[in-house]
């Protein structure tokens, strides 16, 4: 026999997600500012959590309920409203398998997260890309988009990778407009950087609405993004269906552990975001003082910064020079970002070299 099993198609027609690199092209491990990681590590609290899990021959709680009571204490949110999920990822794509099929739409912002075109395909659902709004979502242009075929409508918010936010009044706005049967995921894995007075509102949606979903993560301010740890919240129903085809016993003891710590440890919290918003605004104006060579920086309320290079150094040769110094950061080429680098907020001491190094090389550009 010569044949082969084929794929579907919409299977076939998936680009892998592409993570950010932490090595140079020759090899060379390097200061990684590309995945948008906490530069402050992880709570020295949840480190210790993680020694005190359970043995491996044990399978860990399926239903992480200890985590999911922990998390309801913090953001009052009834226990059974919740579901855990291997990162944030697991639970987009659940969303989009229970929602969506073929024949089916999903709608995204250009500019959006990678996943949620994955996500999309991955069920068999066409892929609807809105038109952005200063790199960011256009709630009108979204809302023109939307046919009696759309099933899911997938929103970063901070959106990611350009790190812009939409208020409280146009995610309510958006809500408003779309069809009672359309699920509305608003993906928050940045939400835990914005102060709480400019809180979008989502989690109180998910508590009244029925079909509003909000996804968060442990990746990226609680500092554990290895141990692949994500929770969604939103009706009953939604939660359900969630659980009936997610992984079983997808979180580990030891994530569970941490997690729980991670959360009673909002001191660390506090300070991860303080930091973030100094380093931020810090290093926006090393780069607005680099306007002159065509740098300048997307607004972003996340723990990122868009440098977008519209003068004699490009882009990819901002991306070669950082790496050849030693840092790694993440060109989109294939997000239709070819004249931007993302470039995570990291230590003081970082950001103040990447801008120097950044001002070296636009300098030597010209």
């Amino acid at each position: 026999m010569t044949g082969q099993p084929t794929p579907k198609p919409w299977i076939a027609a998936i680009h892998a997600y592409v993570p950010g690199k932490s090595r140079a092209a020759d090899g060379r491990e390097l200061i990684k500012l590309s995945a948008n990681e906490n530069p402050l590590g992880t709570s020295a609290a949840a480190l210790e959590a993680r020694t005190q899990a359970p043995l491996p021959d044990r399978y860990p709680d399926p239903e992480s309920v200890a985590l999911r009571e922990t998390l309801g204490r913090l953001h009052g949110i009834p226990a059974e409203r919740i579901v855990c999920g291997t990162g944030s990822d697991e639970l987009l794509n659940l969303a989009a398998q229970a929602y969506a099929s073929v024949g089916d739409e999903v709608i995204y912002v250009r500019y959006g997260f990678s996943v949620y075109d994955i996500a999309a395909r991955r069920c068999g659902a066409t892929p609807v890309v809105a038109p952005d709004r200063a790199f960011g979502t256009d709630v009108d242009a979204l809302l023109a988009l939307v046919t009696e075929r759309t099933r899911v409508v997938f929103v970063a918010n901070p959106n990611n990778p350009t790190g812009s936010f939409l208020p409280r009044g146009e995610i309510a706005r958006l809500h408003a407009g779309l069809p009672s049967d359309v699920l509305f995921v608003l993906d928050q894995a940045y939400g835990e950087y914005l102060a709480p007075e400019d809180d979008d509102g989502g989690l109180a949606l998910a508590a009244s609405a029925r079909n509003v979903l909000v996804t968060r993560t442990f990746s990226k301010i609680y500092g554990l993004a290895g141990d692949r740890i994500g929770w969604a919240t939103g009706d009953p129903e939604l939660v359900s269906m969630l659980n009936r085809i997610r992984g079983p016993f997808n979180l580990s003891g030891i994530a569970q552990k941490a997690a729980i710590a991670a959360l009673e440890d909002q001191d660390f919290v506090v300070r991860s975001r303080e930091h973030n918003r100094g380093e931020r605004t810090r290093f926006v104006a090393a780069i607005e003082a680099l306007g002159n060579h065509g740098l300048r920086a997307v607004p972003s309320e996340a723990n990122f910064v868009l440098v977008l290079f519209e003068g004699a150094l490009s882009a990819e040769a901002a991306h070669e020079g950082l790496a050849a110094r030693g840092y790694a950061t993440r060109w989109l080429p294939g997000q239709g970002l070819a004249q931007g680098l993302r470039i995570t907020i990291g230590t003081a001491e970082q950001m103040t070299e990447v801008a120097a190094l950044l001002r070296e090389l636009a300098e030597s550009a010209r």
